[in-house]
């Protein structure tokens, strides 16, 4: 979505983020270019721009009469979490996605009291690895769906002791900055759409092995969430006649079978290939149902899962059923494997950083002058880092 800026005043910090999205987008970028791009005056965007370096948002190239604008990576940062029924992660991530220090806890179905004490004294220490950085926000993402009775904290692949608690409410209560909360396959496809395979598509379908299994649709550079942000829990999409039994009340759930959990449970002294063999039919059928349903340009598949595990269902992934993605010209694989790593703390950091950043998110500021004082923007004044 392209965002324009206003030539008045008091849309100044609306314009900074404009300015930033600009940057992130078409960067490096000149002024008169970025001028162009967002509709303001050159000399707005010249004074924006001047602030927004003296704050350590932007750098400018000194190697030509017209200076290049770009993102510092030190910027910013924001902390991404992720909690998992094995534990949870967070991770200190820059303004270009990059992961600057990290923290975990392993403990299997981690109980929220135990867990946002935890996330408190993680975020502390992740704080102190830039002491004079300025920390955006915290990104939270954790497993769905969410808010189905039958379906939310029901079962080995959610956070089963979680239900009722008020999670948006206590992780503010932990830290000292803002917090944002969403789904751990949501993040894992912003992070393939902003750092990965993904960055080289305009659609692409991410299906995330994890615990679980999930999948979210990326179209027009926007990742799908649905109303509620629920959609892609194609986990729960019963496949296997008379299969296992899922928690969630169906059979044969998709994730009951493919999934690291399903790996898990699987018979005593059966390695590694023989589940494989057993189980790339799914994977096979999987592909093909997501293609006909929302014609993506590839799928990409990763998640947060046994690298050799994930090697071998890919590897395995031959002779793909005939679907809507059989063009007559294809060049692309049908099914890529991600080369992201962290990709959900990556994801849920972006959610933060790009949530802070967005221009909406500015127009929270647009009308009134005294509400600058409360712009995350213009706090925490960024000192040089050495």
């Amino acid at each position: 979505m392209v965002f324009k800026g206003t030539n008045q005043e008091f849309g100044r910090p609306y314009n900074r983020r404009v300015l930033l999205e600009a940057v992130r987008l078409h960067g490096p970028i000149a002024r008169t270019e970025l001028a162009r791009h967002v509709g303001l005056t050159l000399q707005t965007v010249s004074n924006i721009v001047a602030e927004l370096e003296a704050q350590g948002f932007v750098v400018a190239d000194s190697g030509s009469r017209a200076p290049r604008i770009s993102i510092n990576p030190e910027g910013g940062f924001a902390i991404g979490i992720h909690v998992t029924p094995l534990g949870l992660e967070a991770a200190l991530v820059n303004l270009v996605g990059d992961i600057v220090a990290r923290g975990a806890v392993d403990a299997v179905q981690i109980e929220p009291e135990v867990a946002f004490r935890r996330i408190g004294e993680l975020v502390g220490e992740l704080s102190a690895v830039r002491p004079a950085g300025r920390i955006l926000g915290v990104g939270m993402a954790m497993p769905g769906p969410f808010d189905v009775e039958t379906m939310s904290f029901v079962g080995p692949t959610t956070l089963e002791a979680w239900k009722g608690a008020a999670v948006q409410e206590r992780l503010s209560q932990s830290v000292p900055y803002p917090v944002f909360i969403g789904g751990d396959t949501a993040a894992a496809a912003e992070a393939e759409r902003l750092y990965g395979v993904g960055a080289g598509f305009r659609s692409f379908y991410y299906l995330y092995f994890g615990v679980g299994l999930g999948g979210c649709l990326v179209s027009d550079g926007g990742v799908v969430r649905g109303a509620r942000g629920n959609a892609g829990e194609i986990g729960h999409i019963p496949v296997v006649p008379y299969g296992d039994a899922c928690p969630c009340g169906n059979r044969g759930c998709l994730e009951r079978h493919l999934s690291l959990d399903a790996f898990e449970r699987r018979p005593p002294g059966q390695s590694l290939d023989a589940w494989v063999a057993e189980t790339i039919p799914l994977l096979r059928s999987t592909v093909a149902i997501i293609e006909n349903l929302f014609d993506p340009e590839t799928i990409i598949i990763g998640g947060s899962t046994n690298e050799d595990l994930l090697a071998a269902l890919v590897g395995a992934a031959t002779d793909l059923p005939n679907s809507v993605a059989a063009w007559s010209n294809r060049t692309t694989p049908r099914l890529l494997r991600s080369e992201g790593r962290n990709v959900v703390l990556r994801g849920a950091a972006a959610s933060a950083i790009s949530s802070v950043l967005s221009p909406r998110f500015g127009q929270m500021f647009r009308q009134e002058v005294n509400r600058l004082e409360r712009d995350p923007m213009m706090q925490q004044p960024l000192s040089r880092v050495s």
